[in-house]
């Protein structure tokens, strides 16, 4: 954790509506927040409220608001999803450090149109200006916020997700190349490109599962939906909607391939999680997947080839 919160108890962690949503911008909260407890901190979970990245006039006071009751010696740390869109949380920087969690910029989502990615770049860059600290999840995203939002290295802190021992996937062994993507039915994920590719693979006997919610952005899940239809890959592909944790694990275990099409990553969490189930991955390269997930290619490629021939 940033240094400013050394040698103090007592912490309040700002999140943007309900902690327990299934993402991994969440699930990387929630780890946070435990192991700090575990480590004798006392967290305050602050809900901020709804509506982020893009509030209403009203949950951006209600926000505000609800900061600014949180006592006047403890530290805040405020989840990125509603950091970037509150500029004005920089004025409670007087009463205690703010200290921003940037899971990945906002102004990066390829789902947002121009005006709404030029908003936002400049509504997270004056609220980054006002951060004591800012702790992303990647050296990716460092050199993000460094470069593009103008915040001097020595106050930026990389803090990666880690993983807990998982047993190793045991594969499908039934013939057929099993593939598993998780991650939300948004349009980060490409999950438009990932069908799409897969559409000219049909002469190769494979499955795919994708486990995500699909209520985060009901455009992108109609348009996965109707993508599906369109190439006839009903019988193909599965798409099974937010799962538990033990539903994500019989998954992996379950599975041969991980396939992650997404536009942008501040981390991948799902990679790593893939990785140390030891699934080979086929994903892009955007934001931070280059760096946890490159080492894996030539074990997935050698891997389809041997099921490509069975």
């Amino acid at each position: 954790m940033p240094r400013v919160l050394r040698n103090r108890c007592h912490l309040a962690f700002g999140v943007p509506g309900d902690l327990a949503t299934p993402t991994g911008g969440y699930g990387y909260d929630r780890r946070i927040i435990a192991e700090l407890r575990q480590l004798g901190w006392q967290v305050d979970v602050v809900d901020v409220g709804d509506g982020f990245p893009f509030p209403s006039a009203k949950q951006r006071a209600t926000a505000l608001a609800t900061l600014s009751v949180v006592s006047a010696d403890c530290p805040t740390v405020l989840d990125g999803l509603a950091f970037g869109a509150l500029p004005e949380a920089g004025t409670l920087r007087s009463r205690a450090p703010i200290i921003a969690l940037v899971h990945q910029p906002l102004a990066l989502d390829p789902g947002l149109d121009i005006a709404q990615a030029q908003i936002l770049r400049k509504t997270e860059r004056v609220a980054l200006a006002a951060a004591a600290r800012v702790v992303v999840t990647s050296e990716s995203t460092a050199r993000i916020v460094n470069a593009d939002y103008d915040v001097p290295l020595q106050r930026i802190s990389v803090v990666r997700p880690g993983n807990d021992p998982v047993p190793p996937a045991r594969g499908s062994n039934d013939g057929l190349v099993r593939l598993v993507s998780v991650g939300s039915v948004v349009p980060v994920k490409g999950y438009d490109l990932l069908v799409a590719a897969l559409a000219m693979l049909t002469d190769l006997p494979w499955r795919l599962a994708i486990a995500g919610d699909r209520t985060r952005n009901f455009a992108a899940a109609a348009r996965l939906d109707a993508d599906i239809e369109r190439y006839g890959l009903g019988d193909r592909v599965a798409v099974l909607g937010a799962l538990p944790p033990e539903g994500i694990i019989e998954l992996y275990l379950t599975s041969d391939v991980f396939v992650l099409a997404s536009r942008f990553e501040g981390y991948g969490m799902a990679l790593t999680e893939a990785i140390a189930h030891g699934l080979p991955i086929v994903s892009t390269t955007a934001g931070a997947i280059s760096g946890p997930a490159c080492w894996c290619r030539p074990t997935t490629l050698t891997r389809w080839r041997k099921h490509s021939a069975a």
